[in-house]
């Protein structure tokens, strides 16, 4: 699933490792993440729309239109 993660957190100037923190989870899971190797779970995906305080629509895209 492609996201906006690294652009939003190149935005604040966060590093990976203070994403990491925030969100609770490891460095290596906010790097799978940006590379769209790993997928969310939706409580997961809730946290990061809270910590950029954005809808999670506006970070993530399933490809699926309509």
């Amino acid at each position: 699933m492609k996201n906006r993660l690294k652009d939003l957190r190149a935005e604040r100037g966060w590093s990976q490792a203070h994403l990491a923190e925030l969100l609770d989870v490891s460095r290596q899971t906010v790097i799978s993440l940006e590379n769209g190797k790993y997928d969310p779970s939706l409580p997961l995906a809730f946290r990061i729309a809270r910590v950029f305080a954005t809808p999670i629509e506006t970070i993530f895209d399933d490809g699926v239109e309509g």
